[in-house]
């Protein structure tokens, strides 16, 4: 199940636009470090139980997108690596091994800021959460501040061409 839906009313008042600015947030930590700022949070009945951002520059480690830390920290902090209910904000649509490390985890509902046109699995190149015979389907909205998140990446990307020449 997947749409274009910028903001959805949460039970405790919150709005999916709170929760996207919280990962952004974290996509600008990322960004302080010399990271691609890619930030992310996962939710649980309007809490955030995980937090994470971009670090495979500093990680030495090519897993080491937002989303895998943000489920990590979730999945410590809720004693499962199974987080159903979970909700997962990222500020750039998930590539493939984000999508399944978010399949795994059973989170039911992805929300993205900005599209990405190279690796994105939610239909920029393919779309792997509406693949039927995967086991795990998760809801997924895109375009939730997609503007402030891909004006984050672009003004970035620019800096570091600014850099090189």
């Amino acid at each position: 199940m997947t749409s274009e839906n910028p903001a959805v009313s949460l039970p405790n008042g919150l709005s999916d636009e709170y929760f996207m600015r919280e990962a952004i947030s974290l996509a600008q930590a990322a960004e302080c470090l010399g990271e691609v700022p890619v930030g992310a949070v996962v939710v649980l009945d309007g809490r955030i139980v995980g937090r994470g951002f971009n670090s495979p520059i500093g990680e030495h480690d090519p897993t080491a997108h937002a989303e895998i830390a943000a489920l990590r920290d979730a999945a410590r902090a809720l004693g499962n690596y199974r987080l159903p209910g979970c909700e997962l904000f990222v500020t750039l649509e998930p590539c493939a091994m984000c999508a399944g490390a978010i399949m795994h985890a059973r989170i039911s509902r992805v929300i993205y800021g900005a599209r990405d046109p190279k690796t994105g699995v939610h239909g920029s190149v393919v779309d792997l959460f509406g693949v039927e015979r995967l086991n795990h389907h998760a809801s997924v909205i895109g375009g939730v501040l997609a503007e402030e998140c891909s004006t984050l990446l672009s003004s970035f990307f620019a800096g570091r061409r600014r850099k090189t020449q």
